[in-house]
């Protein structure tokens, strides 16, 4: 029945627990919750989601962590429903001792939003203690002439529960001697004394077995039981009295082991084994036990464990003293400890940013942490620091907790990652201080463009290079790191002679190697311009370009080109005529060759490879010239082949030929006659077809002639007013240096300069006449702005010898030529050139008719072929480009 009874309010016990485990509160941004102690892991406290309004993003996220404060983790935190659960095993007593409420606070930070909640745990008592008693036997000698009314000490019970929970009662066996007083001390504390109610008869009864029960006030009642025994002795009238009443202490926590703190003395007036007094602790926790010791016969309290001020600063101890007959007495020693900075600050980094980009405003938070020290006072404040070469600073937020955040701007570049240093220095003597680290790295930003390492790249390459030959590569650094240091090059959209340049150009897109797609020709193009673009992988990417300049390098691959004497197109032989009488040294002609090379490749050198008479010509090694070495004499031939060897100064020199055919005469019509002579043989046909050709060029010749004639005469009268009026002789003030005379051909010039521009790459000549270098010869005339006659001729003698001369004025330049010498030019380029065409047209005739004659003409019309003269070409040569 009364089994059943303890379970019925064991039941109700825990049902009073439960309802009070749901009751929270928030008071000043604090959540209050509060449960009973003894509970198991996995018991519901609170839902924290629900009561933070947080929703489960935030908490699948890993975005809410508990901060929890003390050694032991009593509360975790389940990610899934947002419960706050039991982690640990609370014991209320391990925890709080005796103190009335137990509160536990731990910390909720929300990452996101990076605030803290207070969270305050109160452990609630249950009655999971019974009274038990430090001695649960105890030997009592009481003298037989001990007086009714004497007290004595029974021993004290303990009772770790608080409240209702505590010790509430006390209980005695009964008997007829003994009786119990329970009293209360300073503390709060209960305890029971025996009390002698009735003399004691040794020889009645010399033993009494009592038993002395606590009782507390939970529910259910927890009980404890010490045994007294009690032998009853003769007497023993004074009882031990210590020196004083209270031993109080101060001990520094750091005292060594073996220590002595305290000496408690008593003393005992009595005699024998009644005066010999031993000591021995009569009140002490389980804790202070193994720290303190006491010698029984001296009364020395030394340290036998470690003191540790942070986990109690004051130990109560009771000393009881008790002499040979069982009579004690009691004292109380107050040990307190005195703080020692003996630990160090905890530095606890609670949220941690390992990466920040470089772009990060500034005030973006790095990391928070919490600092604290286990000692008190000065010993426990402490001071956080950072070195001052890092772009953070530490900002307090309240209590112990620093925020970590940048004070300036970050540059990956300069510094890719800092290792920070977080000191925590408390202000005791001497300080203790606690350093942390972690690296923080600097995520990259695409900032910086690619740099090539030159502002301009100058390369080379020989011409004829084979088709993928590489050419040279250029090099581009991004100070960035990873995809935004990764720099793709390419080649600028361009053309190259209206072809695009990619098809010469390629360029590795990794490595920036330049390759040539195709063989360049130097006399084609002796330069490429282009552009190449470096190209990083950020987004958005960023580029630079550079300019490169790639030169071809000319090799020899060109042989010499004869332009003078030029191939025929026609099957002829050019000629060339020398008079007889020329004296050595006369120009005969002049070979004129180039080579599209350039350089050493292009110089050119002349030498007489093959001729008809050895040593009757020499050749100029350098100007291509051929003179007459000596006279001629009546045995050497009418015509004269030359072959000159045309070689360039290239390696391998290449060279070309060039064969001349020189005709020795003294005047035209022995030139016409040898000519005629160096015909094939003579056959009716082709003598017509010359008397026709000179037939036909004499009658061109004298119309050419009538009408300059005309033109003269009709233009004479109208310039004669001007040409005379002067008081001076026509033309005498002109300078003899401004007529021009070439072997009785005279030409009157106006001063003029020219510009000659031979281009080896067209092939072709040009000659220029600036009009700006044009000046009038005649003294005092100046140009006039209106417009003359456009073509003016005027017959003169101004020789000595009466020779006549035809003057022409064309577009206002004055031409003074031999009237012999310009028939003479019109024989030999107008009548044999003439000829030439209709022995080609017979030619080709004869060939439609199936003439199967081999040496036709057409075999020897190459015989007529003539070259102008250098003596020729001075005369002609004006008066063609004027035209």
């Amino acid at each position: 029945m009364i089994l059943w009874k303890r379970r019925s309010k064991k039941s109700l016990g825990l049902l009073r627990c439960f309802t009070f485990l749901f009751l929270w509160e928030a008071v000043a941004g604090q959540i209050h919750y509060s449960i009973p102690e003894e509970m198991q892991k996995g018991f519901f406290v609170g839902n924290i989601a629900k009561d933070l309004g947080l929703d489960t993003k935030t908490l699948l996220n890993g975005g809410v962590r508990i901060i929890a404060e003390g050694r032991t983790k009593y509360f975790a935190l389940n990610l899934q429903n947002g419960y706050l659960y039991i982690s640990e095993k609370v014991d209320r007593e391990e925890i709080c001792g005796r103190i009335s409420k137990c509160l536990l606070q731990l910390k909720i930070f929300i990452q996101e939003e990076v605030k803290l909640y207070t969270v305050e745990i109160e452990i609630t008592d249950i009655n999971d203690n019974a009274p038990s008693f430090q001695v649960e036997e105890l030997e009592l000698k009481i003298s037989e002439i001990t007086s009714t009314g004497s007290r004595f000490l029974l021993p004290d019970a303990q009772d770790p529960d608080i409240g209702s929970n505590s010790i509430r009662s006390f209980q005695f066996s009964s008997n007829r001697h003994f009786s119990l007083d329970v009293q209360m001390g300073a503390d709060g504390a209960k305890y029971a004394e025996l009390v002698l109610q009735k003399i004691l008869d040794r020889e009645e009864q010399a033993v009494y077995n009592l038993v002395l029960t606590a009782i507390d006030g939970g529910d259910p009642v927890r009980s404890g039981t010490a045994r007294i025994r009690v032998i009853v002795e003769d007497a023993n009238d004074n009882a031990p009295v210590f020196t004083q009443s209270v031993y109080k202490v101060n001990v520094l926590e750091n005292v060594s082991i073996g220590s002595l703190l305290v000496t408690v003395n008593a003393t005992d007036p009595d005699e024998g084994m009644n005066s010999e007094v031993t000591y021995s602790f009569r009140k002490i926790s389980a804790k202070a036990s193994d720290i303190f010791q006491l010698d029984s016969k001296t009364g020395k309290v030394t340290v036998t464990g470690h003191l540790d001020f942070e986990e109690s600063d004051v130990y109560e101890i009771e000393v009881q003293a008790r002499d040979g007959r069982g009579l004690s007495a009691r004292t109380r020693v107050s040990l307190v400890l005195t703080d020692v900075n003996d630990n160090a600050p905890e530095i606890t980094i609670t949220s941690l940013i390992s990466s920040i980009p470089e772009d990060s405003p500034e005030g973006t938070v790095i990391a928070l942490l919490n600092v604290r020290d286990a000692d008190s006072r000065e010993n426990g404040e402490v001071t956080c620091s950072i070195p001052g070469n890092l772009p953070c600073r530490l900002q307090k937020l309240f209590d112990n907790y620093y925020s970590l955040v940048t004070d300036r701007a970050l540059n990956r570049e300069q510094v890719s990652d800092y290792n920070v240093t977080i000191i925590a220095t408390d202000r005791g003597t001497p300080a203790l201080s606690t350093t942390t680290f972690f690296l923080l790295k600097v995520l990259d930003k695409n900032d910086n463009p690619p740099v090539f390492r030159q502002t301009l790249y100058t390369s080379y390459i020989t011409e004829n290079n084979p088709k993928g030959a590489p050419i040279f590569a250029l090099k581009a650094n991004d100070a960035d790191w990873e995809e935004n240091a990764r720099v793709t090059y390419s080649v600028a959209e361009g053309q190259i002679q209206g072809t695009p340049l990619s098809s010469y150009i390629s360029i590795n897109s990794e490595t920036g190697a330049l390759y040539a797609l195709r063989s360049f020709d130097y006399e084609q193009f002796r330069e490429i311009r282009f552009q190449v673009q470096a190209q990083d992988g950020g987004s958005p990417p960023l580029s630079s370009n550079v300019s490169v300049t790639l030169f071809i390098l000319d090799q020899n691959d060109n042989s010499p080109h004869i332009l003078h004497p030029s191939f025929p197109t026609d099957g002829s032989t050019g000629v060339e005529l020398a008079p007889r009488s020329s004296e050595p040294g006369y120009l005969v002609t002049k070979v004129v060759a180039v080579d599209a090379d350039s350089g050493q490749n292009a110089w050119l050198s002349y030498q007489l490879l093959k001729a008809t008479e050895p040593g009757l010509f020499s050749v100029g090694l350098h100007s291509g010239e051929i003179r007459t070495a000596r006279y001629f004499v009546d045995k050497d031939a009418l015509k004269q082949s030359l072959v000159v060897l045309v070689k360039d100064n290239g390696q391998p020199p290449l060279s070309a030929t060039a064969t001349v055919t020189v005709v020795v005469a003294d005047s035209i019509p022995e030139i016409l006659s040898d000519l005629s002579s160096l015909s094939a043989p003579v056959d009716p046909q082709s003598s017509l077809t010359l008397y026709l050709v000179i037939a036909v060029a004499s009658v061109s010749c004298l119309f050419f002639t009538f009408i300059i004639v005309l033109l003269a005469l009709r233009l004479r009268r109208r310039r004669n007013s001007q040409l005379f009026d002067s008081s001076s002789v026509i033309l005498g003030g002109v300078p003899v240096s401004q007529f021009v005379g070439i072997d009785g051909v005279t030409a009157f010039l106006h001063s003029y300069s020219h510009e000659v521009s031979l281009t080896t790459d067209s092939r072709k000549s040009q000659l220029a006449f600036p009009k700006g270098s044009c000046s009038n010869t005649l003294t005092g005339q100046q140009p006039s702005e209106k417009s003359g006659p456009f073509l003016v001729a005027e017959v003169s003698n101004i020789h000595a010898d009466d020779q006549v001369s035809l003057q022409v004025s064309f577009l206002n330049q004055t031409f003074l030529f031999d009237v012999e010498r310009l028939i003479s030019w019109c024989v030999l380029y107008i009548i044999v050139p003439v000829k030439q065409q209709f022995i080609l047209y017979i030619n080709e005739f004869n060939q439609a008719k199936g003439s199967s004659d081999p040496k036709g003409p057409a075999t020897h019309s190459g015989q007529y072929t003539t070259q102008i003269l250098p003596k020729h070409q001075a005369v002609v040569n004006p008066l063609v480009s004027k035209i």
